[in-house]
């Protein structure tokens, strides 16, 4: 059997997601634009939902992980009375509620969410059950046991609009956080229901919509760029070289457990590094 070919193309996209095709289907537009089997993305989209999507290309797929460390901004509308089968607008109604608000009352159910809170993962959400995901089990007209995960909320405001059952939403969150989710759940607080529409992830991380461009003409980023948000060494020439070839640093002049991103004295990342006992291990070294 023919090895395959080793990536060749390495770095980072920030791109921004249009509305209908997963996520997914923005990495294989990725793989047809630079020719490369070996990438990924950092923090899934629902297909109807936009925004910044951050995409790995070759070897920099092993920086991925970092970026998808950070706090998450979304906007959406959140439309009262109306609940989905998706908990978004893309699903079919299952319920209406008769609801009246007014925006102090919403304000204050939203601030109830801020915080640690527990949240069910959606059923046409990416979670893995039996070692399905849970849409593909939805998609088959099944349903299947879900557990509850602690998730943080560090922002969630809801203004009123035009019309008085749609609010539209800021939400500031940690990686794991489902707006829809949230949404839901705050129809729910004020006795009836809801679901979200017009979801757009406004930043990811260190990433920010303002970087972001369709997959065609995103610009291709260095590697270094997935761990921008680190604490960052920068290396004596000496220890840059030991580091390359996985030897383990002194880390006594450093505070915290890290990670950090390892540079050399040109700035060149070397590699991303964690406190182990008194020294510092390469969890992922540069290429």
């Amino acid at each position: 059997m023919a090895r395959r070919r080793p990536p060749t193309v390495h770095g980072a996209l920030i791109v921004d997601k249009p509305a209908g095709p997963t996520s997914h289907d923005v990495v294989a537009m990725a793989r047809r634009r630079f020719g490369e089997r070996r990438i990924g993305h950092a923090g899934t989209l629902d297909p109807s939902a936009t925004g910044v999507l951050v995409i790995g290309i070759g070897n920099a797929t092993r920086l991925l992980r970092f970026a998808t460390a950070g706090r998450k901004t979304y906007e959406c509308d959140i439309v009262f009375g109306v609940t989905t089968s998706t908990l978004d607008a893309a699903g079919e109604t299952v319920a209406t509620h008769d609801m009246r608000l007014d925006p102090a009352g919403v304000a204050s159910a939203a601030a109830a969410f801020v915080g640690t809170i527990s949240q069910l993962p959606p059923m046409v959400s990416a979670v893995r059950v039996g070692g399905r995901r849970l849409h593909e089990i939805a998609r088959a007209g099944q349903t299947a046991a879900r557990k509850p995960r602690e998730v943080k909320v560090y922002r969630f405001d809801a203004r009123p609009t035009d019309d008085p059952l749609v609010y539209r939403a800021h939400v500031e969150c940690a990686a794991g956080t489902y707006v829809r989710s949230l949404g839901a759940d705050l129809g729910a607080a004020l006795g009836g229901g809801a679901h979200v529409r017009s979801l757009r992830r406004t930043r990811s991380g260190a990433f920010t919509e303002s970087e972001a461009a369709p997959v065609t003409d995103a610009a291709l980023r260095e590697p270094a760029e997935l761990v921008r948000d680190l604490g960052q060494i920068r290396l004596s020439s000496d220890e840059a070289a030991r580091a390359r070839s996985g030897a383990h640093l002194e880390a006594d002049r450093y505070d915290g457990v890290g990670p950090w991103a390892l540079v050399d004295p040109d700035a060149a990342l070397v590699g991303v590094h964690e406190r182990v006992g008194d020294r510092l291990r390469a969890t992922v070294l540069a290429f």
